[in-house]
């Protein structure tokens, strides 16, 4: 059976309130953002350089204890068109690899236009050119993040069990 990795079945996997992690993973880095715990703001937190899958999970999974994080929200590059190509394969297998690692919830969410997001707004808060290259990763993580968060507040699944 597939996983669901759905922005609805995220919502309802999760506590009322909890960090979630929002990943911009590419072949050469993984942009880290996180949310607060009452999951309204997304903010960019770092850059992981990739080396080899054990140790970027190694340095995620630090960064996720470290910040209290209970889920993950993974970018997925659908084409303009909304058909998949390779960079989008990569992306499904990294969620379902890092559900094999996991039990926290995993969603991936669209994410057409947030790269080019983060450097329009990072260009506006005049930021150099070396200062962009070093945190686009993050804040594209971030734009990622926050749009499945503004989606996740329209979803309403009730009190959890365990909170009632």
């Amino acid at each position: 059976m597939r996983p669901d990795f759905s922005i609805e079945a995220l919502a309802a996997a999760l506590p009322r309130q909890g960090a979630v992690f929002g990943l911009d993973v590419g072949t050469k880095t993984i942009g880290v953002a996180i949310s607060d715990v009452t999951r309204t703001v997304a903010t960019a937190v770092k850059t992981i350089r990739r080396k080899k899958f054990s140790a970027d999970m190694a340095e995620l999974f630090a960064l996720a204890a470290e910040r209290g994080a209970i889920g993950y929200v993974i970018g997925l590059p659908i084409n303009f068109n909304a058909s998949e190509g390779p960079r989008a394969q990569a992306c499904r297998a990294f969620a379902r690899n890092l559900a094999g690692l996991t039990s926290a919830p995993i969603a991936l969410w669209d994410e057409r236009l947030s790269t080019a997001a983060a450097e329009r707004a990072m260009i506006e808060a005049d930021a150099s050119r070396k200062r962009r290259a070093e945190v686009i990763d993050a804040v594209a993580a971030a734009y990622i993040l926050q749009g499945a968060l503004d989606r996740m507040k329209g979803l309403d699944y009730g009190p959890k069990e365990n909170e009632r």
